[in-house]
């Protein structure tokens, strides 16, 4: 029986804008059938990105302030709205074929929602082997933890003890070949402080979290990456080949 292998590409800190032109191309060589299905996982420096139901209203922060924080803003085609990313989040960009497309050039909607869950999933799987328990939300993307959970977290918000905290943010996009694009963002340990220039995925008052809020003594990155890695080959039935990191002529 054939083995459906997807490589994974650990790229470390890469800007945002680098990160999107080398999906574009590698989406295009997955769809050509010559090369392997693939997930990227990397780190970006401190950016904020809108989706395609981004509200410029949802950017806080203004001009002089994000100068002095060396932030970027980019306008995106993934679903959703407004989030953040930088070091410290593990960003994971999944390159599959989810299958034939609609004769409108979209995928099936119950396929895109059902791909989306399963991202969920295998994070929340993931996050569970380093002993951190989260789950969904009814009606939201992302993977979520509960109040009674951070209520443990000395150093977090006191809305973190009132309701569910966001744990990692999701946003996908399927191109017009079938071929998925964006994906997931993990707060392993960043600067949460990034969080109050936005509000984050058009949820007012919606309260970010991460690992290191929760976890004692945190799990380093790679130990973060192998389990996503894991969880990933068995939600969606790949065997997972660690490949050496892209070439620098495709990151130009």
């Amino acid at each position: 029986m054939a083995v459906t292998v997807c490589e994974v590409h650990r790229l470390g800190i890469i800007p945002f804008r680098e990160a999107t032109s080398l999906q574009d191309r590698m989406a295009s060589e997955i769809a050509a059938g010559t090369r392997q299905q693939s997930l990227l996982l990397l780190e970006h420096p401190h950016t904020f990105t809108f989706g395609r139901r981004g509200k410029p209203e949802n950017l806080i922060w203004r001009q002089p302030e994000l100068a002095a924080r060396g932030l970027e803003i980019h306008w995106t085609d993934r679903g959703g709205d407004v989030t953040y990313h930088g070091p410290g989040q593990l960003v994971g960009y999944p390159l599959l074929r989810l299958g034939r497309l609609e004769p409108t050039g979209r995928l099936p909607q119950a396929d895109f929602v059902g791909y989306v869950r399963r991202l969920e999933q295998l994070l929340i799987r993931a996050v569970a082997t380093l002993g951190l328990a989260s789950g969904q939300r009814r009606g939201l993307t992302g993977v979520w933890v509960q109040p009674d959970v951070a209520s443990r977290c000395s150093s977090c918000p006191p809305a973190a003890r009132l309701g569910p905290s966001k744990l990692a943010s999701i946003g996908v996009r399927v191109d017009a070949r079938g071929v998925s694009r964006h994906g997931f963002a993990l707060n392993v340990a960043p600067d949460m402080s990034y969080w109050q220039g936005i509000v984050a995925c058009d949820l007012p008052g919606a309260t970010m979290i991460s690992l290191a809020d929760l976890l004692d003594p945190l799990p380093g990155m790679p130990q973060v990456i192998r389990s996503i890695v894991s969880e990933f080959g068995r939600t969606f039935g790949l065997e997972m080949r660690e490949v050496e990191a892209v070439p620098q002529a495709d990151l130009a």
